[in-house]
């Protein structure tokens, strides 16, 4: 079989019903439209959610709060995963990555004050909690927002 012998299943194509042909067709005279009326006339498809002046859906149903386009989505991690790196490391957002901690920064990383640090480490990131911060430099280390 050749790319040019290919042919739809039998049954799967109709051909188009060619409306207001006379009335031999079938489908002649009205085409299908019936007599007066507002679907009989020409342009008649309505407006996008129109429901014949009944309260249309988008208006019935109740609307709640606002989405600010600005916020921005900033990933948490706590303290204590940061155990994972070796003392005098340097951890950054590409380190973050490096050890799975974070798969996508999004828009930033903030580091939580949950949990206890062991290692002494330079953190550079987004932003830090006042506890964060805390206890990453009683552990010797240093915090630094990017």
């Amino acid at each position: 079989m050749k790319l040019g012998e290919l042919k739809p299943a039998k049954g799967a194509t109709t051909k188009a019903w060619r409306r207001g042909r006379g009335h031999g067709s079938g489908n002649g005279k009205t085409a299908g439209r019936g007599h007066k009326g507002q679907g009989s006339r020409a342009g008649s498809g309505g407006k996008v959610g129109f429901e014949g002046g009944q309260m249309p859906l988008y208006r019935r149903l109740p609307k709640r709060g606002h989405t600010c386009r600005n916020t921005k989505e900033i990933v948490a991690i706590n303290v204590q995963l940061l155990n994972v790196f070796n003392d005098g490391d340097v951890v950054d957002i590409a380190a973050l990555k490096q050890k799975g901690l974070v798969s996508n920064p999004r828009d930033g990383v903030k580091i939580l004050g949950n949990g206890n640090l062991e290692k002494k480490l330079t953190v550079k990131v987004n932003q830090f909690s006042r506890g964060a911060t805390e206890k990453i430099e009683s552990a010797g280390g240093k915090t630094e927002v990017i």
